[in-house]
C-alpha cells in the first residue's frame, strides 16, 4: 500500500534538503513540523515524518508501543510491507496537520511515554492557553 501522495513525498525531500543545506552551510539546522503521521490500527506504533532522503529512509519520531518514542530513521518501504491482522497495514493519517515543531511533539511524547498521550497533552494545553477548556 503506498502511504505517501506526491505532494507529501516533495515536502518531505524538501526538509531533507533544507537540513543537508543547513548542515553544509555551517547553520542550526531547521526543527521543521511532521509532514505526515503513520500509525497502526491494531496497536499502539505510530511515527511522525518529518523527512525522507532519496532512498525513501524517513526521519522523525517513532513510537513503537513500548513507551520509549525515539527520533530516528525509518523505512518508507518496510512500512508499507507491515501486514497486520485481518489484511491490514500501516496507515497515513489523513486528517493529520502538524501544529508543532517536531521538537516539541518528541518532548511531548517522551514525557507522556508514548506519541499519542503527548498529543493529547499538548491539545489539552492549548486549549488551556486559548480559554477553551
Amino acid at each position: 500500500m503506498k502511504l505517501l501522495t506526491p505532494e507529501i513525498a516533495v515536502r518531505l525531500t524538501a526538509n531533507a534538503r533544507d537540513r543537508i543545506d543547513a548542515i553544509e552551510r555551517g547553520l542550526r539546522e531547521p526543527d521543521p513540523r511532521p509532514v505526515a503521521r503513520f500509525f497502526s490500527p491494531v496497536g499502539a506504533a505510530t511515527w511522525l515524518a518529518t523527512e525522507m532522503d532519496v532512498d525513501g529512509i524517513l526521519f522523525g519520531l517513532a513510537d513503537l508501543g513500548f513507551g520509549c518514542p525515539e527520533l530516528g530513521s525509518f523505512s518508507l518501504a518496510e512500512l508499507e510491507a507491515v501486514r497486520l491482522p485481518f489484511g491490514l497495514g500501516i496507515e497515513r493519517d489523513l486528517l493529520f496537520e502538524a501544529a508543532h515543531p517536531l521538537s516539541v511533539y518528541a518532548e511531548a511524547a517522551r514525557a507522556a511515554g508514548s506519541i499519542v498521550l503527548g498529543e493529547r497533552r499538548l491539545l489539552t494545553a492549548a486549549r488551556r492557553l486559548s480559554g477553551r477548556a
